[in-house]
């Protein structure tokens, strides 16, 4: 349950770490079984050898294992924003998001801080990610772009977003919709 909300409240995270985290939502392992296959034919060719083939298979578990890591990491200091802003629990966000509550109708009378919080995270995510030279300056000045906006219809917004598989998977949760 604490993973399931955790997972609503990731937002530009998935766009700082856009490569890892497009690795790391591979489709219930399609890809990588499509990849195998791609893999096991260029050996049979003998464009590439077996080891060759291991080592892309492992720098490709890596890659989604990083991707994994980091994403829980920017959820969980996105949770810690959310819930020292507001003055809850986890648990008591959990509940009340279960409940079909928006993060405005959480907040109340502390929505515009609530927004305030989330735009300064999300401005530092990006900074940050300049800085470390995952993203160019034109990436971070269009990210930034009516980040306010953008934000403010999240926190507003009680519908949950899809779960990891599309429209028929489980829900994470309500609240914040995944957007890169």
């Amino acid at each position: 349950m604490k993973k399931k909300l955790v997972a609503v409240i990731a937002t530009t995270a998935i766009a700082l770490t856009v490569s890892a985290a497009s690795i790391a939502s591979a489709d219930a392992g399609k890809g990588k079984e499509k990849l195998g296959s791609l893999l096991s034919g260029l050996v049979s060719k003998g464009t590439i050898t077996q080891s060759q083939a291991d080592a892309i298979t492992k720098a490709l578990d890596d890659a989604k294992t990083a991707g994994k890591a980091a994403m829980d990491k920017n959820r969980a200091a996105q949770l810690a924003v959310i819930t020292s802003t507001l003055g809850i629990t986890e648990e008591a966000l959990k509940t009340r998001m279960k409940a079909g509550d928006s993060l405005a109708t959480i907040a109340g009378a502390n929505k515009d801080a609530l927004i305030a919080a989330l735009v300064a995270f999300e401005n530092k995510e990006i900074t940050d990610a300049q800085t470390a030279g995952k993203i160019t300056a034109d990436q971070a000045t269009k990210m930034k772009a009516n980040l306010t906006v953008r934000v403010t219809e999240r926190v507003n917004d009680p519908r949950p977003p899809r779960g990891p598989h599309g429209p028929k998977g489980e829900p994470a949760g309500a609240g914040l919709k995944m957007r890169a």
